[in-house]
This record gives structure tokens, C-alpha cells and sequence, in this order.
């Protein structure tokens, strides 16, 4: 019982942010069409999102254990319901700035507590990658439900021409209350550490795990991976909305069907890793996300704008790219889950901060090289920038895979 307790407080805090993160590129496009601003400057709040988590994480993951994951975890909510609580008053473009940047610092705290409790909750490597799956497919529904929570105030009739669909964030701050009562009640025990080593110690200790040749050819894999995510999901409402000519709301609903194949990824890959390798599964992954994107963005050339409503009326491309999502699911929790189990459960924090670090900076890198794409030149050349990380990372993974063979012989 205590143990479902705090999963379902981790879960509900994983939904949360699942939800505020990936508003990214909801709130993008409507700072383009609001606040009359180019989409390279829009693309900036990527940059306060991934990079506050990036600085923080690298700051922080190594001194967790000490001051508690339970009080860790209260903090960064109270701090996102505060900023989400003013978000509606304050309605200017410097204000999305804040919520991210707050947003992201929150979430590498959060991200940092939640992998190792993962561990701490975990017996075996299985039960371990099937508790990280769980955890991260509840991440997927909070990014699919997102998207129609955003899109249902867009779609309000009172906010056109307005703000009101800033309204959201006070759904947000009270779903952020709700995160703060479960971790309150969940029964989340101190991590057991050694008190005596000095913070810059414990900090060059997280340092030194980069430098092993396993831990440094798997961040690599896990920028290349975030930057291919973050470019595609972050942008696929402004690619709908002006390369598909479909309405901001419309837009965004469609882009919940991308959230939806990561998750209904991340659940098939539990049953998929029953009858193959995960080495061969990330190898199908990567050959069907590059065959589907040259195969759908020729059917986005030329598109007439025609008057649509709803969902059902938009073109087929609209409806094939989100489905990218459904192969690049699988490959992100199990690059985690087979790194962390190869570690013991006292260097998960700092692990966890390496891989929050180098993703956040995927992201950062991906929605920016997308938006000046996008800007410079089209939107179709903007995803098909995607074909260069998807290729580089056919080569870390079976990098990774060979020095993972090593390293269990070694053992």
C-alpha cells in the first residue's frame, strides 16, 4: 500500500509536468498569432524551458538525496502553482519566459526524484524498466491530454482576439495543489547517504560518471534522440496551422495524436521486448521514423487552404506525420533504463542529472534548429532536418550496445 502511494504521487507529478512542459508548442504558435513575433523568437522559450532544467539538474542532482526527495518535490510544486497562479495577470510574452523557466527548474527536481525513487521502488532490472515505462507512458497521456485541455480554451468563443484562454493556468494551479497533497501523503522515506562527503565532492562524482565511455555514448544518444522529439513535437501545431492552413484549435488536437502514438508506443515496446532485443527494436524504430517522414512530406507540397472545423476534415498528412511518434516511443526509456540498471541504485541521482543535462540541451537544440528552419526556409525542410539526427543515432546506439555487451562481460 505505501508503495502504490508514492507511485501514484510520482505519477501524478510526472502527469503534471507531462502537461506544462509540452505546452511549449501550443504557446509558441499563440505568441506568434498573438503577440506578433517572429518564430525564432518564439522558438526562445524552448530555450528557458530546457535550459533552466539543464542548469539546475547539473546543479542539484548530486545534493537531492540530502535535503530529501519529499521536500524536494514539495518545493517545485508550491513554486509552479505560485507562477502559474499569475500567468492570466500578467498575459504578456515575458511572462511565458518566467512560467518556462520556473517550469523547467521545477521538473529537473522533479525528474531527479522521481528516477531515483524509481530505483529505490525496483528489485530487479525488470521490474525496474516496467515501473520506468509505466511512469513514463502516465508522462505520455499528461502531453495527449494537454493538448485538448489547451485546446478547449483556445477554442472558447470569448477568446478570440483575447487572453482568455490564459484561464488555463488556473485549471493547471489546481491540478498543481492536487500533486502537492498525493506527495504529502505518500509515505517517501530519506535516501540513505553519507553525510560527511562534502557537497563539491558528490558534485565531481556525478562529473566524473561522463567520462566513462558507456555513460558519454549514451548522452550523445540521448541529445540526438530529444532533439529529433522536441523539433517534431514542439512544431507540429505551427507546421499543422501554416503548412496545413487548419485552425490553431484543429492544430493542436491533431498534435495530440502524436502524443497519443508515443504513448501507445511506450506501452506496445513492454510486450514488443518479450519476443525481441531492445538493440532491434531501436534499429526498426529508427528505419521506420525516417522512411515515414519522406514518405508524408511530399504529400504536404501545394496544399489549397479549404475551410475546415473540426479534426475529421483535415487532410491525410495531418494525420500520418504525429504518427512518427509511434516509433520513436520505445527509444528513450529504454536508453534509460538500460544505463540505469547498469548502475548501482546510489549513482541514479547523479545519472538522472546527466540524462535531464544533455536532454534538456537536445530539446533546446532541436526547437531552435527546427524554428530557423522553419523560418529561413519551409516547413518541410524543417522536418526533414530530422533525417540527420535519426541517422547519427544509428551509429551511437550500436556504439552503445557494444559497450554495453563489454561492460556486462567485465562483470
Amino acid at each position: 500500500m505505501q508503495r502504490t502511494r508514492i507511485i501514484v504521487a510520482i505519477a501524478m507529478c510526472y502527469f503534471l509536468f507531462a502537461v506544462l512542459l509540452n505546452s511549449v508548442g501550443t504557446v509558441i504558435l499563440q505568441s506568434i498569432n498573438s503577440f506578433s513575433i517572429s518564430k525564432v523568437e518564439a522558438a526562445s522559450l524552448e530555450g528557458f524551458k530546457d535550459l533552466s532544467i539543464a542548469l539546475v539538474s547539473f546543479l542539484v542532482a548530486s545534493v537531492l538525496p540530502r535535503v530529501g526527495f519529499k521536500l524536494a518535490l514539495l518545493l517545485a510544486l508550491s513554486c509552479v502553482m505560485s507562477v502559474c497562479l499569475l500567468i492570466p495577470s500578467l498575459g504578456e510574452f515575458y511572462a511565458f519566459k518566467l512560467l518556462f523557466a520556473v517550469v523547467g527548474c521545477a521538473f529537473a527536481v522533479v525528474k531527479v526524484s522521481v528516477y531515483a525513487l524509481i530505483g529505490q521502488l525496483s528489485d530487479s532490472t525488470s521490474a525496474h524498466s516496467a515501473l520506468l515505462n509505466t511512469i513514463e507512458g502516465i508522462f505520455m497521456v499528461g502531453v495527449l491530454s494537454g493538448y485538448w485541455i489547451f485546446s478547449y480554451f483556445i477554442s472558447e468563443p470569448s477568446s478570440v482576439g483575447s487572453n482568455a484562454w490564459l484561464n488555463v493556468y488556473y485549471l493547471l494551479a489546481a491540478l498543481t495543489g492536487l500533486c502537492v497533497l498525493c506527495v504529502t501523503l505518500a509515505p517517501i522515506k530519506p535516501e540513505q547517504t553519507d553525510n560527511h562527503v562534502p557537497f563539491i565532492k558528490a558534485f565531481i562524482d556525478m562529473l566524473k560518471l561522463a567520462y566513462q565511455p558507456l555513460v558519454l555514448i549514451f548522452v550523445i544518444s540521448a541529445f540526438l534522440y530529444v532533439v529529433i522529439e522536441q523539433g517534431v513535437g514542439t512544431w507540429l501545431p505551427t507546421f499543422n496551422n501554416q503548412i496545413l492552413h487548419l485552425p490553431v484549435d484543429v492544430s493542436v488536437q491533431l498534435t495530440s495524436i502524436f502524443a497519443a502514438c508515443l504513448a501507445l508506443g511506450r506501452l506496445l515496446a513492454g510486450q514488443v521486448l518479450k519476443v525481441i532485443s531492445w538493440y532491434v527494436l531501436l534499429n526498426i524504430s529508427l528505419v521506420c521514423m525516417a522512411v515515414l517522414i519522406l514518405l508524408t512530406l511530399p504529400l504536404t507540397q501545394n496544399l489549397i487552404a479549404m475551410p475546415v472545423s473540426s479534426v475529421f476534415e483535415a487532410p491525410m498528412a495531418a494525420y500520418l506525420m504525429p504518427l512518427i511518434g509511434l516509433f520513436m516511443a520505445p527509444i528513450y526509456p529504454l536508453l534509460n533504463s538500460v544505463i540505469l540498471s547498469s548502475l548501482p541504485t546510489s549513482k541514479h541521482a547523479a545519472m538522472t542529472g546527466l540524462i535531464v543535462v544533455f536532454s534538456a540541451l537536445g530539446g533546446t537544440s532541436g526547437s531552435l534548429i527546427t524554428g530557423y528552419m522553419f523560418d529561413n526556409f519551409t516547413g518541410q525542410h524543417a522536418f526533414y532536418s530530422a533525417l540527420l539526427p535519426i541517422a547519427m543515432l544509428f551509429a551511437t546506439v550500436a556504439l552503445f550496445k557494444r559497450r554495453i555487451a563489454h561492460t556486462t562481460a567485465s562483470i
